[in-house]
């Protein structure tokens, strides 16, 4: 009897537990001068850092598959990508021809050189921030990695969409970066939730953006020279 009572008390606490995870959704619009971008509103990153109770480690446990950023057809794939702090990013070269990946400016700072197809490079992003990532050979080529200290984050797909799985109850800070959105729009956006089994859902989020400059500097702080008319060009997928 005392067996079978340890063995339902386990059940007991194992479905209470489960029924205290729950999966955040959260809708985003971009808009512009007041008005909703509807055509494409992904690459706006969301995340929860637990407010109640002691933040996440800051050496995130080795992943499957590991996080990769993939040079293919002169593009990285994905573009934004989002890591715990902690984690081992891949580079992969997969274009036939070198690439020299680097990022100088906020987040992880980092030159990986030339190397050539077929050929994989490796940075740990050790700490939270953005990192800017370029090609110092090709100007074109931009990424974003966004390291975060928590395990509850998610990117919005084309239609605006944000689903954050297996969230414990609890106090949360939410935030969310966007590449076109100032500094000052984001911490404006930032704000504590309360997340449960009744309320796993952040609602409309609206985030505000503008035009930026693509144009940015070389590994030198140079202009990048132009490529010669002979060079062969290659379509974005």
């Amino acid at each position: 009897m005392l067996a079978c009572g340890l063995v339902t008390l386990l059940i007991l606490g194992c479905c209470l537990a489960r029924a205290q995870v729950t999966t955040v959704t959260a809708s985003v619009a971009i808009t512009r001068g007041g008005k909703s971008r509807s055509h494409d509103a992904s690459n706006v990153v969301l995340w929860l850092t637990p407010a109640d109770r002691a933040a996440p480690t800051s050496v995130a446990p080795m992943t499957t598959p590991q996080p990769r950023l993939v040079q293919k057809n002169k593009s990285f794939e994905p573009h934004v990508l989002v890591v715990r702090v902690g984690s081992l990013v891949q580079f992969p070269n997969r274009d036939p021809f070198f690439h020299n990946v680097f990022s100088l400016f906020e987040g992880k700072r980092f030159d990986l050189g030339l190397y050539e197809a077929g050929t994989t490079r490796d940075v740990l992003f050790d700490k939270p921030g953005i990192s800017y990532i370029f090609c110092n050979i090709h100007a074109e080529m931009s990424a974003v990695v966004v390291a975060v200290n928590t395990p509850y984050f998610a990117v919005s797909d084309r239609r605006g969409q944000v689903l954050i799985h297996n969230v414990p109850a609890g106090s949360y800070l939410l935030r969310v970066w966007y590449e076109s959105a100032l500094p000052d729009t984001l911490n404006a956006l930032a704000r504590e939730v309360t997340i449960s089994d009744t309320a796993s859902t952040l609602g409309l989020l609206s985030v505000p953006a503008i035009n930026l400059s693509p144009e940015h500097k070389n590994l030198y702080g140079r202009d990048y020279t132009p490529p010669a008319p002979t060079s062969p060009t290659y379509e974005h997928p």
